[in-house]
């Protein structure tokens, strides 16, 4: 999936010198997260969003200076604090250059950015021309329908019980990272049951996902045994 199937197309724009008060009128009113900022041509030269408007003088939430030689040795982070906590227009609190994607890009990119950046939107440009806008939403309505389209596939395909055990431990071999014997998959009615010896809950939670997600599949019994890979010893079963 590419970001031109899910990004808003012709996004709301403000320019340098739009108030932040028309800015926060319009990301409450278009209930969104950020704002492509642009010159007069038209052309992308920055980004305003939630998160600029969080430290503002008029919240108290703007940073106070508690030491006096931050002030006297570095005034312009001071004063720059200030033009950002204490700003009206847009110019003085946007982040100029933003990172961008273009229409082909990967969700796997988009996503990588948002996390990496913390990136609640990023503005899309194709040939330097601003022709969009991807957020977080879009990309959360997408997983929805995926899992939404996943679900029903699998209530309304034919699935054996053996296809769904033999699918599953195909599954669990293609995963290298996950223990590739001991594990004893039973399948009665759609309903599986793990048996066999895991040595870490987080390879029991791996292995449940994994027969969860197979298609067919409508119910997990979990009799996985933890053992200490240290000692050897059965322990209590983490549920």
């Amino acid at each position: 999936m590419q970001v031109v199937e899910l990004m808003t197309r012709n996004p709301v724009t403000v320019l340098a010198d739009t108030t932040l008060v028309a800015v926060a009128g319009l990301l409450a009113q278009h209930h969104i997260n950020g704002l492509p900022v642009v010159d007069a041509a038209g052309r992308l030269i920055g980004i305003v969003t939630q998160g600029d408007l969080l430290r503002r003088a008029e919240l108290g939430t703007d940073r106070k200076s508690t030491f006096w030689l931050t002030d006297f040795l570095m005034p312009s982070r001071v004063q720059n604090d200030y033009v950002h906590t204490h700003g009206r227009h847009v110019r003085e609190v946007m982040t100029p250059n933003p990172d961008f994607v273009s229409p082909d890009s990967g969700l796997a990119e988009v996503a990588a950015l948002m996390t990496q950046k913390r990136f609640r939107c990023l503005p899309v440009l194709e040939d330097g021309v601003l022709v969009g806008v991807i957020s977080r939403s879009d990309l959360v309505r997408a997983l929805a329908g995926e899992l939404l389209g996943a679900a029903a596939a699998s209530k309304a395909g034919a699935f054996s019980d053996a296809a769904i055990g033999q699918d599953i431990l195909r599954r669990i071999a293609a995963e290298k990272w996950l223990p590739q014997s001991g594990i004893r998959v039973a399948v009665a009615a759609g309903t599986v049951s793990l048996e066999g010896i895991i040595f870490s809950d987080s390879e029991r939670r791996a292995v449940r996902v994994l027969a969860e997600n197979t298609p067919g599949v409508k119910a997990v019994n979990d009799h996985l045994v933890f053992v200490d890979a240290a000692t050897g010893m059965p322990l209590m079963t983490p549920m």
